[in-house]
């Protein structure tokens, strides 16, 4: 006997198109959903202000921070880089927590510590600079670029860096080589080391005071110049943290609007949804315990104070023990660690048009097709991978169906064509079930990345379906 159309479609495993599926309603929503992000990409190009959009958000939410007595919305962030924010449930939080880990550090450029100084060949001011996560370097020269960070001066206050985002100020530019010299100096070199990074100084300047005689005066006008906009000095850049980040805007993209291109979706875009999807969450009280936790450092190891290998996240949810009245000593925190179920949220390597070959198609993430959930990462046999646990992974997928959540399943790339990780394994291997899942991206780690509106919106709610699971 054979099987009807209906019955083999309830049989088979099939991914739908959010555009073709969804109501024209739910559309609508995608679209309009989208409009806030894009804002919140041109507002947060960096950890640091991420996490300052991130409390100024919580704050018009009635967060207050961890410190404060009988609050149940709650937050604590660390170094500025790395946080935490909590709506504790009426279960114990000891019972286990449902959390979803974003990271919102990207790859970028940054100014050396000691950063200025003046070529004599070109007879210009320049900055040495250091970049940072896996970029294609290529692609940060010839590009208008902006300046954020913050100088932490003498005195010891602190000056915020924001320089070349609106019109009227300027941007920066590592230039490139032109096409006419490169036959030796690039083509005949690898793509990776076409262009040298010891040669990926930024044209910060070029004036100098008019018939000085001054030694390296180009250098010394540049510095006078700091001085009376910002009022430092050149020690002042000993002790700063400059990064230099694409200087265009995050924009609606393709004829139909469909999708947004712009920088640090990589992992904003699931920093961005887990807030949301707290947020909220908020009207309706949970029984289950929801977390959100931003960490710094992923895009090189997840180390330091403020990565996800600190002690950081242990200790909040132990001051969160405390907070709700119950015991956090060192067993206890393990065990609620033991009993807790965390989304990585992070993305995933969309399909391009260009280069499918890189991908297996039946096990790849499509764009439109929803959030795209990864049991595993990591790279060659699964090195460095966290590789979520049956049960868990059913256990999501029933949540998302309940939901009517659009959603696919993945892996990043062929097996051994590459590989990447993220911080499931990190978490993990504190006792939680983890599970990676994110928005699949064309162009990660470049300075334009490509999103599709339908997969942002898909996340989004279900990220908020996991937080309220029970």
């Amino acid at each position: 006997m054979k099987n009807t159309k209906p019955e083999k479609e309830a049989l088979a495993y099939q991914r739908k198109n959010f555009w073709k599926e969804a109501p024209l309603e739910e559309q609508k929503k995608a679209m309009e959903y989208a409009e806030p992000y894009i804002n919140f990409l041109n507002q947060a190009k960096t950890e640091r202000e991420t996490v300052a959009y991130t409390v100024d958000l919580l704050l018009k939410n009635k967060f207050t921070p961890l410190s404060k007595k009988g609050s149940k919305k709650v937050y604590s962030i660390f170094r500025n880089k790395t946080m935490a924010v909590a709506v504790i449930g009426t279960d114990p939080v000891s019972n286990g927590f449902n959390m979803v880990a974003a990271h919102v550090d990207s790859p970028r450029v940054d100014l050396k510590q000691n950063p200025l100084y003046e070529d004599s060949n070109s007879a210009m001011g320049c900055m040495r600079t250091h970049y940072y996560g896996g970029i294609k370097k290529y692609q940060w020269v010839s590009t208008p670029l902006a300046l954020h960070g913050v100088i932490i001066k003498n005195d010891g206050s602190t000056l915020n860096i924001c320089l070349g985002e609106n019109e009227d100020e300027p941007v920066f530019i590592i230039p490139d080589l032109l096409p006419h010299l490169a036959h030796k100096e690039q083509y005949t070199k690898n793509l990776g080391d076409a262009i040298d990074a010891s040669k990926m100084n930024l044209v910060f300047s070029g004036m100098q005071e008019p018939y000085s005689d001054e030694k390296e005066a180009i250098k010394a006008y540049a510095l006078k110049l700091l001085n009376e906009k910002y009022g430092i000095t050149e020690q002042d850049f000993l002790s700063a943290e400059l990064q230099l980040v694409p200087a265009h805007k995050a924009r609606n993209c393709g004829f139909d609007n469909s999708m947004i291109v712009g920088y640090g979706q990589d992992d904003r875009i699931s920093a961005y949804n887990a807030l949301m999807a707290l947020i909220n969450n908020i009207p309706e009280k949970p029984k289950r315990t929801m977390v959100v936790y931003f960490s710094d450092k992923e895009e090189v190891g997840s180390q330091g104070s403020t990565g996800a290998h600190s002690i950081f996240i242990r200790d909040f949810i132990s001051d969160l023990l405390a907070h709700n009245q119950e015991d956090n000593g060192s067993a206890n925190l393990r065990k609620t660690f033991m009993n807790s179920q965390i989304l990585s949220a992070d993305v995933s390597a969309a399909i391009d048009p260009n280069y499918p070959n890189v991908h297996e198609r039946q096990n790849a993430i499509l764009f439109n097709y929803g959030i795209g959930i990864n049991k595993f990462t990591g790279s060659g046999g699964k090195y460095g991978c966290n590789d979520a646990n049956a049960e868990f992974l059913a256990k999501v997928l029933r949540i998302f169906n309940e939901a009517g959540i659009y959603w696919q399943l993945g892996e990043l790339g062929k097996v051994d064509e590459g590989g990447g990780g993220t911080i499931a394994y990190i978490l993990s291997n504190l006792g939680a079930e983890v599970l990676d899942c994110g928005v699949g991206l064309m162009g990660m780690h470049s300075l334009y990345e490509l999103s599709s509106k339908a997969d942002l919106y898909s996340t989004y709610l279900a990220y908020k379906a996991f937080l309220k699971a029970e």
